[in-house]
């Protein structure tokens, strides 16, 4: 005899929108509910770097907001077809799409969103060996340390930077999460992603 919780159907419109926008907390009789991170909402309906987030315990990184901005970001480009190049390009119900992977990710979520059964990917491991793609995403300690405030005033070093610090793969990270957010959206409900993670 409860009238509909608006709160709850609230949080789960902005899970199908926004499901990395979704976490859990305890109530007050120390029952797990899906809650809103504003902080991430905030950052996914802003064109700029959001400030002002709570720590919490999960996988951050320096740019993991510039990620989220990449991601978002509108591209004003268009695929366009090549069909001398093509076998069959009326019949076929392939496509092959040669380009940059996050601008083709971003222009196939107007006509697959949602409809995609499979991706498989065989993204670059971070190693740092030479490849034809760039594979080392490493940058400078002084690069690191301005990008991520680890100096105060008067440029005085506030904490340590070991050699297995984020600098060597902070962008690399970044890199991957704005691709896979864009090609988790293209994914059916129950569909899979592949992840080659090595050359096994």
């Amino acid at each position: 005899m409860h009238s509909l919780d608006l709160t709850e159907d609230n949080i789960a419109k902005i899970a199908t929108l926004f499901p990395n926008c979704i976490s859990e907390s305890r109530d007050e009789q120390g029952r797990l509910k899906q809650v809103v991170d504003f902080d991430l909402l905030r950052q996914e309906l802003s064109d700029v770097i959001v400030e002002g987030e709570q720590e919490r315990y999960r996988l951050d990184w320096v740019g993991k907001k510039e990620a989220i901005l990449a991601a978002n970001a509108p591209i004003a480009k268009t695929l366009r077809p090549s069909r001398e190049e093509s076998v069959n390009f009326d019949t076929t119900e392939n496509l092959f799409i040669e380009g940059d992977n996050l601008d083709a990710l971003k222009l196939l979520q107007e006509n697959y969103l949602g409809k995609v059964k499979m991706i498989y990917i065989d993204p670059p491991y971070n190693t740092g060996e030479d490849f034809i793609y760039n594979d080392d995403f490493a940058e400078s300690s002084e690069e690191f340390f301005v990008r991520s405030q680890q100096f105060d005033e008067e440029g005085n070093h506030l904490i340590a930077n070991t050699e297995n610090n984020g600098r060597f793969h902070s962008d690399w990270l970044s890199m991957m999460y704005s691709r896979l957010k864009l090609a988790r959206n293209l994914l059916v409900d129950d569909g899979v992603i592949f992840i080659s993670c090595d050359d096994n």
